[in-house]
């Protein structure tokens, strides 16, 4: 067991190493900040001196070095675009994006998985066939499409929710939070709506096809053949059996809900990391940039190994096989 925490521990320490390497090499292609940052009127002296000080002059190589160096330290340098650290910038802008995540998901799974019971208990009837249709619509919808439908709707011809912003915060030491007030949770609703309905979809189906295979199985027929009532069979038999895969996507979804919260948060003006991201790639703000996505790629690394840790304490073949 510890060989397989020690290697998977050395597979994330090379793929978040290699999503910072990226990033550095993809972002030269992106702009020159020192266009951006400095006057219209700067001579070419002016110029050269500020990409002296920001280090823009050295090789990729050693750029992406000194980077990782201030990163083990917790300092990511210092953003272009604010002139403020960009640990600073990520942690005022973390809160919001996690906040938008889990209000994400927990609809996923209050909406999801009943909807899959309903669906699978009767696959044929009308009710199953009129989800499964707008599931259909709803997945094949794009985000910013959907963000805006909903915008349309519910804030511009109903007036019931805001359009856009986060609402009034509260502050809990270095965690600003809005479950604590009115607007606050007014504000969520339908950003976090749009970002979970790929995510809902998909827990609605896996629920679903879950389902529909375990009511076959013998011992849901055994169940049946003694008289257990349908409640205890469809619920605490089938559904308890089908939550296990569920659960595990949902985990590895965590990640994707952060990674492609850019677009929801841009339709909606949230003011997260998402959003930070967008204002950093158009002033090639290049260590807001990469400080994101290598966080990014630490989540979806981090949820990759606490998924096979898991499957490894659960399943004993798995560490034999280690």
């Amino acid at each position: 067991m510890l060989s397989f925490l020690l290697r998977r521990l050395g597979q994330a320490i090379l793929v978040v190493l290699a999503v910072g390497l990226l990033s550095f090499v993809m972002f030269r292609f992106v702009g020159d900040p020192v266009q951006s940052m400095s006057r219209e009127d700067a001579t070419v002296q002016e110029k050269q001196d500020l990409r002296e000080s920001l280090g823009l002059d050295d090789p990729v190589p050693i750029q992406f070095a000194a980077f990782v160096g201030r990163a083990l330290h917790g300092n990511f340098g210092v953003s272009y675009r604010n002139q403020r650290p960009v640990s600073d910038l990520i942690t005022e802008r973390l809160p919001a994006t996690l906040e938008l995540v889990f209000a994400a998901t927990v609809l996923a799974l209050v909406i999801g998985i009943p909807l899959g019971v309903i669906t699978a208990i009767r696959p044929k009837g009308a009710l199953s066939n009129v989800v499964q249709a707008v599931s259909l619509v709803g997945v094949s919808t794009p985000t910013f499409v959907t963000g805006i439908m909903l915008i349309l709707l519910f804030a511009v011809t109903l007036r019931w929710l805001p359009s856009f912003g986060r609402g009034e915060t509260t502050d809990l030491g270095w965690w600003s939070t809005g479950f604590l007030t009115g607007s606050g949770w007014r504000a969520i609703v339908l950003p976090s709506l749009t970002l979970a309905l790929f995510q809902m979809t998909l827990i609605m189906r896996l629920v679903r096809a879950e389902m529909i295979e375990i009511l076959q199985s013998d011992y849901i027929r055994f169940a049946r053949a003694r008289g257990l009532p349908k409640g205890s069979i469809h619920y605490r038999l089938a559904l308890k059996n089908a939550l296990m895969p569920v659960l595990t996507i949902t985990g590895m979804q965590i990640g994707g809900l952060i990674a492609f919260a850019i677009v929801t948060e841009s339709v909606f003006q949230w003011p997260g990391m998402g959003l930070l991201f967008i204002q950093a790639v158009q002033f090639v703000d290049v260590p807001v940039m990469a400080a994101y996505l290598m966080f990014v790629g630490l989540v979806f690394v981090a949820l990759n190994a606490i998924v096979d840790i898991t499957y490894a304490i659960v399943d004993p073949r798995l560490r034999v096989q280690g």
